[in-house]
């Protein structure tokens, strides 16, 4: 096979938009090849046979022919359709969101499997656990910190790390206090610094060690922390803020991820008042 004008590789699906009456343009993440950009000819019409193995989310197996304009999908097949999540509202919304940024975050045509499989990890912990309360199955795990800690490593992966152990103002050392995080400045800014940017927001100790952990530990690892909302909450607008500030965009899921949150909120505290 002719490996300039095929590609053959194992696929993440991050997105799709129609194009003409029966084709969609589809955004792939793939471990060799990157980000990747490639027309699924006929995937709209009913009897489509690459359609169900090319839903957003699903990881399959592709075989791509190279154009001059644009890629084709020539063949398809599911290596995991990620069903558990993406039947669920709330988990397919921080999915995508994962998917989004991965998107943004992504060169097309440069390698990096390293955020491939960031990408599939995330994905599948994000699937309900089938007996959280048994030792065989692993307990039921935080969707903010597993998308928090998604957030850390994919900015690592791609370059953009925030600085979290040394004052972007002064290189010194962070002691172990309260500080401020400059998104402007990329990292962590000591209170002598602070007046070198005035939207930096402040910066409490547990929240730098949370960050400190999601940078460098695993999932797993994370997955055991006690998590107060107040802590996830400063976290989660510290994350948003830098990522915003570093795409120089608003994502545009966040608002969906949002809405969702505040109606699981609701519908806990009904519960709660009616138990």
């Amino acid at each position: 096979m002719d490996r300039a004008r095929f590609l053959k590789t194992e696929a993440i699906v991050l997105k799709h938009f129609p194009l003409g009456e029966a084709d969609r343009v589809l955004t792939l993440i793939t471990p060799q090849a990157g980000k990747v950009r490639a027309v699924a000819r006929g995937v709209r019409r009913p009897k489509s046979k690459l359609a169900g193995h090319l839903e957003p989310l699903t990881r399959t197996r592709v075989l791509i022919q190279r154009g001059h304009s644009m890629d084709t999908i020539s063949q398809a097949e599911t290596i995991d359709s990620n069903i558990e999540v993406r039947q669920d509202l709330w988990r397919m919304t921080c999915a995508l969101y994962c998917a989004e940024l991965v998107e943004r975050f992504s060169s097309e045509e440069q390698e990096n499997e390293a955020v491939y499989r960031l990408l599939r990890e995330t994905i599948m912990a994000l699937v309900p656990s089938p007996h959280p309360s048994t030792s065989s199955g692993r307990t039921e795990w935080n969707p903010d910190i597993t998308l928090r800690w998604f957030e850390v490593r994919l900015l690592d992966l791609s370059g953009f790390a925030p600085e979290l152990y040394r004052c972007i103002g002064c290189i010194a050392d962070v002691l172990p206090s309260a500080h401020f995080f400059s998104a402007n400045a990329g990292g962590v800014l000591c209170p002598s610094c602070r007046a070198k940017d005035s939207l930096a927001r402040p910066l409490s100790l547990n929240a730098l060690k949370l960050l400190r952990l999601y940078s460098r530990g695993a999932l797993q690892t994370t997955q055991q922390v006690r998590l107060p909302p107040d802590l996830s909450v400063e976290v989660e607008h510290l994350m948003r803020q830098y990522l915003t500030h570093t795409l120089e965009r608003e994502l545009k899921s966040t608002d969906f991820l949002d809405m969702l949150r505040r109606e699981r909120h609701m519908e806990r505290e009904a519960a709660s008042a009616a138990g």
